[in-house]
């Protein structure tokens, strides 16, 4: 191996694991930042109901937690018009995240059919189960996906993860790795057996991938950030209405025979 092609592999481990680390690093300091705060309001005599609790969590982990880590580090690499790339979008831009959002449903949708086909195991999502118990915080969720879950999340993944890769990678590489890290990272949000939560996160790789590209494309956060927040509150939406309404629709189904 000559002196450059080893130099080379050097940096391009050196890049994947700060890439790694600052994915980690936003998600560890948003999980310390709940957990005070939950601590705080307790001792404080403050009841943390379920809608104060998830306000609270999203609030501290995409808000605060992902949007400062993304931006201290845009500060400390003096780069931020090429890290924090949020513009409004044109109407072409508008288009193309709508088309993402009906691929990202229509990809969950058949993922969803094969998983179902396969009968393969996959992991329950610990805020849909919080959903299941108390539907009124599906609906706080809604607003909150695209406010700040969307715009968080992509500032830190796509944004400096996948902006940090392609620096080394190239933008193919990058995309397939910051949405390998933007899946893994649900490990800790799911619930089930470990065989379940890989499928899972399988199958969220594989709609990260739509996010990822669109970014490569468009160079403009707010195109995948739109994507993701109604990709999400649909979900939500699906949800609280199935939960809400479950059995009206049922006995409303029973007349379209």
């Amino acid at each position: 191996m000559s002196d450059s092609t080893f130099d080379e592999w050097v940096l391009r481990v050196t890049t994947l694991l700060l890439a790694l680390g600052v994915g980690a690093g936003g998600l560890a300091f948003g999980f310390a930042l709940t957990l005070g705060a939950g601590l705080g309001l307790r001792f404080a005599g403050v009841t943390l109901t379920p809608s104060i609790s998830i306000v609270l969590s999203v609030v501290l982990l995409q808000g605060v937690a992902f949007g400062s880590v993304a931006y201290a580090y845009a500060r400390y690499r003096d780069d931020t018009a090429r890290f924090l790339t949020f513009r409004w979008p044109s109407l072409r831009e508008l288009g193309l995240a709508f088309g993402g959002w009906v691929g990202a449903l229509a990809a969950l949708i058949v993922i969803g059919a094969v998983l179902q086909a396969t009968n393969a195991p996959t992991a329950s999502n610990q805020i849909a189960n919080y959903g299941l118990e108390h539907p009124e915080v599906l609906l706080l969720l809604i607003p909150l996906s695209f406010l700040l879950v969307g715009p968080g999340e992509e500032l830190l993944f796509r944004g400096v993860v996948q902006g940090t890769l392609r620096e080394r990678f190239g933008p193919v590489p990058a995309v397939l790795l910051a949405s390998l890290i933007f899946a893994s990272v649900h490990f800790t949000s799911l619930s089930g057996a470990i065989a379940g939560r890989v499928v899972t996160i399988a199958a969220l790789f594989v709609i990260s991938l739509f996010l990822g590209a669109l970014y490569e494309y468009t160079e403009n956060l707010t195109v995948p950030a739109l994507v993701h927040g109604a990709y999400n509150a649909t979900q939500f939406l699906i949800l609280y209405v199935s939960i809400a309404y479950g059995d009206q629709l049922q006995n409303a189904a029973a007349f379209l025979g």
